[in-house]
């Protein structure tokens, strides 16, 4: 499906809203020690601000998988952003699917507040970027 400008510039920034509200839900829930529920909206918020990138872009993915490859291929591989990002990125999908589908599995503090901070940094970059480019 082909997008106009102006539906494109929609889009992404209803996904990066969706992103930066779902980032602040990690701090109430960090309040309440539930940390599958962190696990789970710090990836979500990633995603949603990956999705908009990639609209952005003029990407077009419909799986979580394609949005971290194409990220991985199309943002890290070439310099755009840090490859740190794209390994918080696939750490926050393992750990995302860890606490929603391993009923063994209970996402500890000491394994999810450090990639809160992070987290949110690359959801700032990419807001950034979003900024630049839509000049």
């Amino acid at each position: 499906m082909s997008l106009s400008d102006e539906e494109r510039r929609i889009i992404v920034g209803l996904e990066y809203e969706k992103a930066c509200k779902t980032i602040d839900k990690v701090i109430e829930y960090q309040t309440l020690g539930h940390w599958d529920t962190i696990a789970n909206r710090l990836y979500y918020s990633l995603f949603h601000a990956v999705n908009a990138l990639l609209i952005n872009d003029g990407h077009s993915v419909n799986t979580h998988r394609g949005v971290i490859s194409v990220f991985g291929n199309d943002y890290i591989r070439t310099g755009i952003f840090p490859s740190k990002a794209g390994r918080l990125y696939s750490d926050l999908q393992t750990l995302r699917n860890n606490s929603d589908y391993n009923c063994s599995f209970d996402a500890t503090e000491d394994e999810i507040k450090p990639l809160i901070e992070p987290t949110k940094q690359l959801i700032e970059e990419i807001g950034k970027y979003l900024q630049h480019t839509n000049k």
